[in-house]
């Protein structure tokens, strides 16, 4: 059955029988799919019904669906004709694992990031209202955590203050990436018939229940302009289809309120009370689990060393947006429950309630997405950095991610983080250096700190040779011509780079800065003993670290030249963080070309060869 579907009027035509078969198909397709490639598995094993329902009641793309967030998109791509692309899910030029503009007419936004759609379907609301298109409905599917939000009750208010056909449709699983925290899950827990439901409306909007759950959840509601259609079984075809088309004909904003099961239909989903395989690796598709045993990451490294920071310190707390597991912070839980709070996805929240935390005596580490941090920058810049707060940020995932494409790249946190005054960042290069650098930043007590790290395995241990002032010195030969700068785990890209580089007589020291932003004042003066000097990050080249040593340099009146080596402002696709890197020349052969293409250009006189040679001895005494 699935087979023949290539578009939603394909759903349309089909008989209750066919929806059925069309149903099991769905799912045995998805964990046959998933569990090959990896991705989004739970989350979109809960949506079959309500997807198909969706389609059949909607007509996409002249009817928009917008999903949030875009990691419930899978059935909805599946029924837009790009099943043959499931092959290459998440792969380098193949099928997204989000909503993506480019591959379909309807996939109306590329969301990815959580409580965004309901702001989105309000804007096209309005547009549709000033072209004419008024009774054109636009239908938002929130939930699996994206209500815990700010930005989704600020869409809520306004949408409920007009009269366009928007419909929002709750995908209420009583899950985020993991469980729901906070009120919103505790009102939701253990009714299935819509009275916690009803209890949390009545105390959100501080109006009585009246008799009966549907009508106390309708009350408030309606006290927003919306017309209220629910609790519907998100399981039932039948009940799906009455309720979204009696949502349609209203043409006014509606909510319908549907109670899925995460990983419905797939028992080690079902099962796994972490987070319903809410995301996979690659696994085997009969257990859920994990086919290749995993290496250890830097996320393994930072959860034992917050374990062994929590026994020290007992005035450090953690603190994450609905990413307990995904971050580290899980173990720290576990050891010491009361000091480790999950905000939900509130990134925003997370950072100034950190804030408060600090005010109040304690040191709080806000774990987080290095792409989600992005979110709290207003936060992070004027309710810590403001204040001076002894805050410290981790995040996780920075750089180039992988396969989750452009909206999950961690590549915009070294300039922001950079224009916070006060803001010192850590890059650790290896595990020891992440342990003593998260000591470091937890003993800073006069302003915000950052640690950032990537999702991947964890390298080699690179041990210094020598310190100097504050920077290790991994690679020191003499006479060497070009000071290597790399940014955390760069450093094994830089050290081979100066291997290769020393079998053509092109010496290079290497030093890691480990605290990389602010720079380092011992940097532009180690810079004045060399002919050239490139910085290696796995961020943006322009406004990071390289472009802020670039300018140490020339403030300190040398003229040696800066290269900065990192990525270009530009939305990276998805694909492998190793191939990513190389496309964009860091890896060994990119820095290794980029040193020669700077000597090329940088060639000096014997004169001020012997200066460099003169200032190198001074320098390492």
């Amino acid at each position: 059955m699935l087979e023949g579907v290539q578009t939603p009027s394909h759903v349309r035509r089909l008989g209750a029988d066919d929806l059925r078969t069309l149903v099991e198909e769905v799912r045995s397709f998805l964990v046959a799919s998933v569990c090959r490639t990896g991705g989004h598995l739970g989350s979109n094993l809960g949506v079959v019904e309500l997807t198909v329902a969706l389609h059949r009641v909607f007509d996409s793309p002249h009817h928009p669906l917008v999903f949030d967030t875009g990691h419930q998109a899978y059935v909805h791509k599946l029924l837009t004709g790009r099943r043959e692309l499931f092959a290459e899910l998440r792969v380098a030029d193949g099928l997204s694992g989000y909503p993506s503009r480019a591959e379909s007419e309807h996939d109306w936004v590329e969301n990815s990031h959580a409580s965004t759609a309901l702001s989105y379907a309000d804007g096209l609301a309005k547009a549709f209202e000033l072209t004419g298109c008024a009774d054109r409905p636009v239908v938002a599917v929130i939930g699996d955590g994206a209500l815990t939000g700010g930005m989704a009750w600020e869409a809520l208010n306004s949408i409920g203050g007009s009269s366009r056909p928007v419909v929002v449709v709750v995908n209420d699983n009583g899950c985020s990436y993991s469980p729901t925290v906070g009120a919103l899950a505790r009102r939701l827990a253990g009714s299935s018939d819509g009275s916690g439901y009803a209890s949390l409306v009545s105390a959100l909007g501080g109006c009585p229940v009246p008799a009966g759950a549907d009508a106390g959840a309708g009350a408030w509601f309606e006290s927003l302009g919306y017309a209220y259609l629910g609790p519907v079984d998100g399981h039932d075809l039948t009940s799906l289809e009455k309720t979204l088309t009696q949502a349609r004909e209203l043409r006014r904003p509606v909510v319908v309120h549907c109670r899925t099961r995460k990983g419905q239909g797939y028992p080690p989903a079902v099962a796994d009370c972490a987070d319903h395989l809410h995301t996979v690796g690659v696994v085997e598709p009969a257990t859920g689990r994990p086919a290749r045993p995993g290496k250890p990451t830097w996320t393994d490294a930072f959860a034992d060393a917050m374990v062994s920071v929590g026994a020290r310190r007992p005035d450090v707390v953690a603190v994450t947006a609905a990413m307990m597991g995904p971050t580290g912070l899980g173990r720290f839980g576990e050891h010491f429950p009361d000091r480790c709070y999950d905000v939900g996805i509130a990134e925003q929240h997370a950072i100034t309630s950190a804030a408060g935390l600090a005010l109040g005596g304690a040191h709080p580490v806000v774990a987080l997405y290095a792409t989600f941090a992005n979110r709290a920058f207003d936060q992070l810049l004027l309710d810590v950095g403001l204040h001076r707060l002894p805050v410290t940020l981790v995040l996780d995932r920075a750089g180039v991610t992988g396969p989750d494409g452009p909206s999950h790249h961690g590549m915009w946190d070294l300039p922001m983080l950079a224009t916070v005054p006060g803001m010192r960042v850590a890059a650790p290069r290896d595990a020891a250096t992440l342990v003593a650098e998260l000591d470091e930043a937890i003993d800073v007590s006069t302003g915000p700190t950052a640690l950032r790290f990537p999702k991947a395995s964890l390298g080699t241990t690179v041990p210094a040779l020598d310190h100097l002032d504050g920077l290790d010195v991994l690679r020191a030969p003499e006479q060497a011509q070009v000071l290597l700068v790399p940014v955390g785990p760069m450093a094994e890209v830089a050290l081979q780079a100066a291997e290769e580089l020393a079998t053509d007589g092109v010496e290079c020291t290497v030093v890691d800065p480990r605290w990389v932003l602010p720079v380092n004042p011992a940097l532009p003066e180690l810079a004045r003993s060399h002919r050239l000097v490139v910085t290696v990050e796995d961020g943006l080249a322009e406004g990071g670290v390289g472009t802020r040593t670039a300018a140490a340099v020339a403030r300190s009146g040398s003229s040696v030249p800066v290269r900065c080596l990192g990525l270009p402002s530009e939305y990276l696709p998805h694909g492998s963080r190793a191939d990513l890197l190389a496309v964009h020349g860091l890896d060994r052969a990119g820095v290794v070309a980029e040193v020669r293409a700077g000597l090329e250009c940088e060639r000096l006189s014997p004169g001020g060869l012997r200066l460099v040679q003169t200032e190198r001895r001074r320098a390492f005494g």
